[in-house]
């Protein structure tokens, strides 16, 4: 926990995937979490359930500066964590506005939260291997430049570098993670690793009989999320803020992940997938490799999980979920 302060956090987007990881790693750390929702009737807690009677849930927007401030001067936390935003590319091409409103200009409001309450808490933005999009060099480190390739991408790269401007301007301990994809069986269903795992479950069980996917020849650097959330809290309890890529520092396409995913419950992924041209990005990202040396140097970060593990895993859970299912509504 941050030096000199009480251990108490704020996480936005605390009902995703990173963000139910990281409240468990952070209660687990003797941590007061508090978490901010936005003041919707759609908001799933499906995430955080198991945890949600040990952390507090302060209702407020991104979009709303003044619910902000609020938020921050009631919990006072020592660190913050912006790990919300409109996170699903595909559509951020649908709704750019309100890609660029929330995952963009989200930040410079909650910086500005932090800047007027209080200037000594430790902020950490949750950049995206996504702003490369058109890679510049391979494998990706922190002074590679930004080409990127949707509108979700250009937001995080605001997002990125107004947490560098504030850092400069004010003073404040602003880090930013560079995340490359991590994934996990909390990673929606919209995302192609989840989308793959659910898939071959369903296959397996007999509830499906094709996987349609886009472009198998894509190839990312994926990684556990439950390994990331960890780098996230290392940023904050450093002397000085910086900013880190984290990633597994390997690379692998879509059709790899089908190959180990149908294999892992011995089937033969050629007969299953069917490519579909409706599910190609209007600009493909094709490359995204990460080059974490400076956060396992300087952090003394390290994955646990490999990527075969991780597929693995994903494939596991989807099949008991659904398992389960299946035997509730037989009962």
């Amino acid at each position: 926990m941050t030096q000199g302060k009480r251990n108490v956090a704020l996480i936005t987007g605390i009902t995703g995937q990173d963000g139910s990881y990281l409240a468990e790693f952070l209660l687990d750390k003797g941590y007061e979490v508090h978490g901010m929702v936005r003041r919707s009737s759609t908001e799933t807690f499906e995430r955080i359930k198991h945890i949600q009677h040990k952390v507090n849930l302060f209702q407020a927007d991104l979009t709303d500066q003044v619910s902000l401030i609020e938020t921050m001067e009631s919990i006072r936390p020592a660190e913050v964590y912006n790990l919300a935003a409109q996170s699903f590319v595909p559509t951020s091409w649908n709704q750019p506005i309100l890609t660029g409103d929330v995952t963009a200009l989200g930040v410079t409001r909650l910086l500005e939260a932090v800047r007027l309450v209080d200037r000594s808490i430790r902020f950490y933005q949750a950049s995206s291997s996504e702003m490369f999009g058109h890679v510049r060099e391979t494998p990706q480190v922190e002074s590679t430049p930004f080409y990127p390739r949707s509108p979700y991408g250009v937001a995080k790269v605001y997002g990125h570098w107004i947490t560098i401007n504030y850092r400069e301007s004010y003073d404040l301990h602003a880090s930013s993670g560079i995340l490359f994809n991590h994934e996990s069986p909390r990673r929606g269903l919209e995302f192609v690793t989840r989308k793959v795992t659910d898939g071959v479950a369903r296959i397996k069980l007999g509830l499906q009989e094709e996987l349609r996917l886009g472009n198998l020849d894509a190839k990312r650097d994926w990684g556990f999320a439950g390994d990331y959330v960890r780098a996230m809290w290392l940023m904050l309890q450093q002397d000085t803020p910086d900013d880190y890529i984290v990633s597994s520092d390997e690379t692998h396409s879509v059709r790899e992940m089908c190959e180990i995913a149908f294999s892992h419950v011995e089937l033969d992924w050629e007969k299953y997938v069917k490519v579909d041209q409706k599910f190609y990005r209007p600009a493909e990202v094709q490359l995204l490799h990460g080059d974490s040396g400076k956060a396992r140097k300087v952090l003394g970060w390290e994955p646990e999980v490999n990527f075969t593990q991780l597929i693995q895993m994903m494939v596991d859970a989807d099949l008991a979920r659904i398992t389960k299912q299946q035997l509730h509504a037989q009962s």
